[in-house]
């Protein structure tokens, strides 16, 4: 059984790298499977999936998408650019944005809100697109790691770690994964500045943007002020009714971003109201629905490890090779992270791992969250080696190609490569001298 459940994993693995586009359908049909060979049953698809997860994804995905419809984010990005004095300067500016942003809105779409915006700074200021599409990249997928709505990796570790959206900043009295993740900006922006240095030309004149509704920006901060007044209740009354309150909480609201683009679409005319069902059913069916299903079917994947023991027995092979050495553990995650999420994808990889750090760590009797964050840093960040390593990657190369600019990977590393080495060294060191 044990065999069969890991050949069904690996194999369910292997066609994510290789048919990216089918990841949902390939990751249900592994799920069949070991349902129709009594591995899982009908009630072990439903305690596996982490509904709590799959809220806050559906939630804040939704909001973050009529953000970025909004004009906010090219406002304020363009906003730096015209303040920035140097070309090298605004090209950082816009980077910078790109991380806050990124905190915030899922990765993918970061890069989608941000980049036409890069596309027409390149164009005024008469610099290649390419280099500042690879650091977009490379910045949300940093950033993404340093809030718990950030990018699915950190839903899904503060789901199994019952973390609240403040966890991220504190946690125990101690700075959390929030401030090991500015360390490792602050590290990385010297990498960018150093590839942008040779960009010295003044900025001239830059028409801004306009903002079409704050509205969806109104309703982001509330759903963050939301899920930071849960994570006050949950230090006050109880911790694990915090956690599952934050997906109901990103839920609700994203049913409300959905009514409010359906009354705006029909322009809240009295003749009209018949067709909001329709606008509403537009909306959800232009959602992200296959990476939904895929992260869905992965928690199902992942959970028929865990119920064989193989998970169990990865943590006691990992304790073998480590010995008690608390150090080489936590940098084997932490690089080791880094090594497989630079050419397959972190969502599977980080559900995978989580349990089997949680048994490395109560196996030596370390604190489980110095493991936690490590495989949080190495597989967020690890991601910005190759071209292939992280879905925003992937999409700011295809925005290019549109463009008529291609990036090889040799090309895209030169970048990725040194960002990634002191972001993740800097942002693990704070974490092992903070945690250890």
């Amino acid at each position: 059984m044990k065999l069969f459940t890991l050949v069904v994993f690996v194999v369910s693995y292997f066609f994510f790298i290789w048919k990216k586009q089918y990841k949902a359908q390939v990751c249900w049909i592994a799920c069949a499977i070991l349902f129709l060979f009594r591995i899982i049953g009908f009630s072990d698809v439903f305690t596996m999936i982490n509904w709590n997860v799959l809220g806050i994804f559906w939630g804040t995905l939704v909001v973050a998408e009529l953000f970025s419809l909004s004009g906010v984010p090219a406002y304020l990005a363009n906003i730096l650019v015209v303040k920035a004095r140097y070309v090298s300067w605004a090209i950082l500016s816009v980077c910078v944005v790109t991380g806050a942003i990124s905190m915030f809105v899922e990765n993918v779409a970061t890069v989608l809100i941000i980049a036409p915006v890069a596309l027409a700074i390149a164009e005024k200021l008469r610099v290649s697109p390419v280099s500042l599409l690879i650091a977009i990249a490379i910045t949300s997928n940093l950033q993404g790691a340093a809030t718990l709505v950030g990018d699915p990796p950190s839903i899904i570790m503060a789901g199994f770690s019952e973390m609240n959206f403040n966890d991220f900043f504190f946690l125990f009295g101690r700075p959390s994964i929030f401030f090991a993740i500015q360390l490792g900006a602050l590290a990385s922006i010297g990498v960018l500045y150093f590839v942008f240095r040779r960009y010295k030309e003044r900025v001239g004149v830059f028409e801004r943007a306009e903002v079409k509704t704050w509205i969806p920006t109104f309703l982001l901060g509330f759903v963050i002020l939301s899920l930071v007044g849960t994570s006050f209740l949950g230090n006050s009354i109880n911790h694990r009714l915090s956690v599952n309150l934050s997906g109901l909480i990103c839920v609700v609201f994203g049913l409300i971003a959905l009514i409010w683009h359906g009354l705006t679409e029909l322009g809240v005319r009295k003749s009209n109201r018949g067709k909001l069902g329709s606008t509403l059913f537009q909306g959800i069916r232009n959602f992200d629905w296959e990476t939904f299903f895929f992260l869905a079917g992965i928690f199902v994947i992942v959970g028929s490890l865990t119920k064989v023991g193989i998970i169990e027995d990865l943590a006691n092979l990992f304790i073998r090779f480590v010995g008690n050495n608390r150090l080489l553990a936590y940098l084997a995650v932490v690089w080791g992270s880094v090594f497989f999420s630079a050419f397959v994808d972190n969502v599977p990889y980080v559900l995978a791992m989580l349990p089997v750090v949680r048994s490395l760590a109560l196996g030596m009797g370390m604190n489980p969250y110095i493991l936690y964050f490590g495989l949080l840093i190495g597989a967020s960040i690890g991601g910005n080696i190759t071209p292939i390593g992280a879905s925003a990657n992937v999409v700011a190369c295809g925005i290019l190609k549109r463009n008529n600019n291609n990036v090889d990977f040799l090309q895209f590393m030169r970048i990725g490569l040194p960002f990634t080495f002191f972001a993740v060294l800097a942002s693990s060191t704070f974490i092992w001298l903070v945690w250890k």
